[in-house]
């Protein structure tokens, strides 16, 4: 659902730039209160990991594809403003490096593909987890309907921006039934993934999710025929906790990544996504512009020069994934290292 240059007129996409920046600021914030010792180095891999999913596109409908948002998955991981952030840094190494999504329309595509879909998967995916057992199960089958959600709430997202300031004269009603109708189909694929991501997190790690704290009911034991609280654990050795550090699945997190961008993208469907689709059947792309950096020499996630298909594609999706991570653990380890410098609060004055 990247939105090229064009698409929408300068003053829409001037107002969605205000409102991704000020998201952003927020979400810088926030993203100081989620990210602990757990978390915070999982960050940039999270925006790596979406990354190199995003260049997977699988098949949803005859002639057309979709990929991962993610969203969902980096709000559920890692929480819903560093969420925000992991996809943010994702659209801005892809418009820079790969000229993936207009950069005037940059504003547009954090709005609809870092705003949306992270705050509307985070609200679903809280009121479930609410109401379910609290079971593990219950989260990963939250995951998946609150990433089901998302993509087509991100697709009438879209409409309601192209209603505003879209540069053709198609039909507002054949944009929202087409963009909807099809990111239908592409959320059930979101879903999957990301169950299936959170599922295999959560059952490894379930302390690293950050949308699964808190769920685990305490302890109880039958005490003449009645539950207490059983007693508390000793406190877990320092050897221990190195033995549950989080470079094992950090390791195992980036191989994948480097993987399924490097190798399997190869495979991926070459079928327009579901904008694409719907931009050239409704004439949505009469007025798209060229892309700023349409020169650069990974446009198009290719390596310039290469002739070779397979290895120009997977050495851009190797070093796309080198990036993002690398740019996104350099936020995140800012961010983290601000929080730990934050000076307390006022002292209390003795009496």
């Amino acid at each position: 659902m990247h939105v090229p240059d064009g698409f929408i007129n300068a003053p829409v996409s001037a107002v969605t730039g205000v409102i991704a920046a000020g998201a952003i600021a927020v979400s810088l914030r926030g993203a100081r209160r989620e990210l602990d010792e757990r978390t915070a180095p999982l960050a940039g891999l999270v925006a790596a990991f979406i990354f190199s999913v995003q260049m997977l596109n699988f098949p949803v409908a005859a002639g057309t594809s979709g990929h991962l948002l993610g969203g969902a998955l980096a709000a559920i991981l890692v929480g819903p403003y560093t969420g925000v952030l992991c996809v943010s840094v994702v659209l801005l190494m892809q418009g820079i490096l790969f000229a993936d999504g207009g950069l005037t329309a940059l504003g547009v595509n954090i709005t609809d593909m870092a705003i949306v879909t992270t705050v509307v998967a985070y609200a679903v995916f809280r009121g479930l987890v609410k109401v379910l057992p609290r079971r593990r199960s219950s989260v990963t089958a939250a995951s998946f309907v609150a990433a089901l959600l998302s993509v087509p709430c991100a697709a009438l997202a879209f409409t309601a921006m192209y209603a505003l300031g879209g540069t053709t004269d198609v039909p507002v009603g054949k944009v929202l039934t087409a963009m909807v109708g099809v990111h239908v189909l592409i959320g059930i694929g979101e879903a999957a993934i990301t169950a299936l991501t959170v599922g295999a997190v959560i059952a490894v790690r379930p302390d690293l999710v950050y949308g699964a704290r808190g769920l685990t009911a305490p302890l109880k034991l039958r005490v003449g025929g009645e539950l207490v609280d059983a007693p508390a654990a000793e406190p877990v050795p320092a050897a221990a906790r190195s033995a549950r550090s989080t470079r094992k699945i950090w390791s195992i997190g980036l191989i994948t990544a480097l993987v399924l961008a490097g190798f399997v993208s190869f495979y991926a469907s070459a079928s327009p996504d579901g904008l694409e689709k719907v931009a050239h059947d409704k004439g949505i792309d009469a007025k798209e512009q060229p892309h700023h950096t349409g020169d650069s020499p990974l446009a198009g996630y290719g390596v310039k020069d290469i002739s070779d298909a397979r290895l120009s594609g997977g050495l851009a999706g190797l070093i796309g994934v080198g990036a993002t991570v690398v740019v996104g653990s350099g936020v995140f380890w800012v961010i983290r290292r601000r929080r730990t410098q934050a000076p307390a609060g006022p002292r209390a004055e003795a009496v």
